[in-house]
């Protein structure tokens, strides 16, 4: 008899124990299924943070200049006019919004600063020097000249010359007008300063130089600083108008270069870009 109680005891405890471990079983089952959907969801969260840096390292960088075509230096004719070798090609270009007084006008005698400015372009631009164009709306103008901004190490070079007073602002003509408001406000600090063009009173206007509506006693200053570049013109006049040249190096050392149409020594095969300037 106790035998069988004893059986009958260990039965139910054994069919307890089962049935605890059935009721335990499913919570397991629960925890790996949780366990495997966290890990499923962890790579998505990660994936955005890679886009970011990809898209930096493809953005290009914009230039606040705009497109910038690179050109290289021929010559220099005055302080807004120069001859540049662009695409193979040889073009003339004509500085956008600026204008400097005149050195090589064939009806207007040189004007005050004109010698002042052309040094300075010969100065920055030196023949062989590479420089970018830059384009406005409209591309040429009536005489087929390219209208450019012109870009050198970095800095534009119409701007440099209002900062020193050796140019005004000019020729503001719709489209070509994306500078215009800087350099009003470049020239208006040349202005304040006097320096250049504007160290002469009345002379830059806003139709252009009146060097014959000069002062006096500010005149005084330019006259002795154009005095060479005069005293160079009016030597040329002097000789014989039979006077002939060889070539420009004889030019040259007889102190009359450069030779305007119409001065004595002035030949066609001088004038080989045939804008009525020799041995510029």
């Amino acid at each position: 008899m106790k035998k069988k109680t004893s059986l009958l005891t260990g039965l139910i405890a054994l069919s307890i124990a089962l049935t605890a471990c059935s009721t335990k079983h499913p919570d397991i089952q629960t925890n790996q299924q949780q366990e495997t959907k966290v890990t499923a969801v962890t790579p998505p969260a990660t994936a955005p943070a890679a886009q970011p840096a990809s898209k930096q390292t493809t953005a290009a960088p914009q230039t606040a200049t705009g497109k910038l075509i690179p050109a290289k230096i021929i010559s220099v004719t005055d302080g807004d006019t120069m001859k540049v070798e662009l695409n193979g090609k040889k073009e003339t270009i004509r500085l956008l919004l600026v204008d400097t007084p005149e050195v090589k006008h064939p009806s207007k005698p040189v004007q005050p600063f004109g010698p002042e400015a052309s040094a300075f372009a010969k100065k920055i631009l030196k023949e062989g020097k590479e420089v970018q164009i830059e384009i406005d709306v409209s591309e040429r103008d009536k005489y087929g000249r390219l209208l450019a901004y012109l870009w050198v190490d970095g800095k534009m070079f119409n701007e440099m010359l209002l900062e020193k007073g050796l140019a005004r602002v000019a020729y503001v003509y719709p489209p070509n007008i994306k500078y215009v408001d800087q350099f009003r406000a470049i020239q208006k600090k040349a202005q304040t300063a006097g320096i250049g063009i504007w160290s002469i009173e009345n002379y830059a206007q806003e139709d252009g130089f009146h060097p014959k509506e000069t002062a006096t006693k500010k005149a005084e200053p330019t006259k002795q600083q154009s005095e060479k570049p005069v005293a160079e013109t009016q030597k040329s006049t002097t000789p014989s108008s039979n006077v002939q040249y060889k070539n420009c190096t004889e030019a040259r050392a007889a102190g009359v270069t450069p030779i305007y149409e119409g001065q004595p020594g002035y030949s066609r095969k001088l004038d080989r870009d045939g804008d009525g300037v020799a041995c510029e």
